[in-house]
């Protein structure tokens, strides 16, 4: 062979192999930016989390005096611990578990929504009630001044007593029903709201025929059914309710049910609290929950 030939071949080869050191170090250096890359991401990702971690946190440490609500919180926060352990021991070029991590993120994002959206509400009843009050502490204050002849322990003694014959809500178990009276858990579906109540032995509670009041707080603060003309007496005021029902209690333990229909522009999904009343008092305050 001539070489000239010799000569043309090995520069052919000289500059192929050229070409491949280059897309090597080319391809290289680009698999060296995507796992710098997915660093980052992990480290945003485990960033996000150490947020809502402490967000957390600072809901424990509020003073939210609903023991359902605070159990709900203290397990979404082990969740997120868990998950955000999981993510310190992912690599980063497991980009798979990276993506469900992150898929977690969110959905915890959305749970934590709305627990924040139930609290605001928790808070919004009670300055709505201090409010409405404001004028029966007045009218006690009066009253109060009026009677300062009467001794302390008469005064304590009233007390106790009206302490001892107030009724109190044991329990309260939500169910959702759709136009034929079916449960349901559909949000869209639903028709009507029951009430299995139970109201416990209180045998220095006066017997008879006593209203039940109710007051159902949607989300947003809310109160289905408020009616200018549907109002109750509470603390010697009188505040607005949902549903009234009659019932007999002669003392001993009573279980009863009660409806709400449905008004479809009104219901949505989201944590709702019902608090019952009697005889002017507070016997009962449950938080639920109608999901999407």
């Amino acid at each position: 062979m001539k070489k000239p030939v010799i000569y043309t071949i090995l520069v052919i080869l000289l500059l192929a192999l050229a070409v491949l050191v280059y897309l090597f170090f080319n391809q290289r250096q680009e698999l060296n930016g995507l796992v710098e890359q997915m660093e980052i991401e992990k480290e945003e990702l485990q960033e996000e989390y150490e947020d809502l971690a402490i967000q957390f946190d600072g809901y424990q440490n509020m003073d939210i005096r609903n023991d359902s609500l605070q159990d709900l919180l203290s397990r979404e926060q082990q969740r997120v611990q868990d998950l955000l352990e999981e993510l310190r021991t992912t690599k980063a070029s497991n980009a798979r578990k990276i993506a469900e991590l992150k898929k977690e993120l969110a959905t915890v994002r959305t749970v934590m929504k709305d627990y924040v959206r139930q609290i605001d509400s928790l808070n919004a009843t009670n300055a709505r009630l201090t409010e409405e009050n404001a004028l029966v502490r007045t009218e006690n204050e009066q009253v109060r001044t009026r009677n300062e002849e009467l001794t302390q322990a008469n005064t304590v003694l009233t007390e106790t007593v009206s302490r001892a014959a107030m009724l109190e809500m044991t329990s309260c178990a939500l169910t959702t029903l759709n136009k034929n009276d079916r449960k349901t858990r559909m949000t869209s579906q639903i028709k009507k709201l029951q009430f299995d109540y139970t109201i416990g032995k209180n045998i220095t509670c006066t017997p008879g025929l006593k209203n039940l009041y109710a007051r159902i707080i949607t989300p947003n603060g809310d109160l289905l059914g408020e009616d200018a003309n549907k109002i109750f007496p509470f603390e010697s005021g009188e505040i607005p309710f949902t549903l009234v029902q009659e019932i007999e209690y002669s003392g001993d333990v009573f279980s009863g049910t009660c409806y709400w229909p449905v008004n479809e522009e009104s219901i949505f999904h989201g944590f709702y609290t019902i608090d019952f009343f009697c005889e002017g008092n507070l016997i009962g305050s449950f938080p639920f929950q109608l999901k999407k």
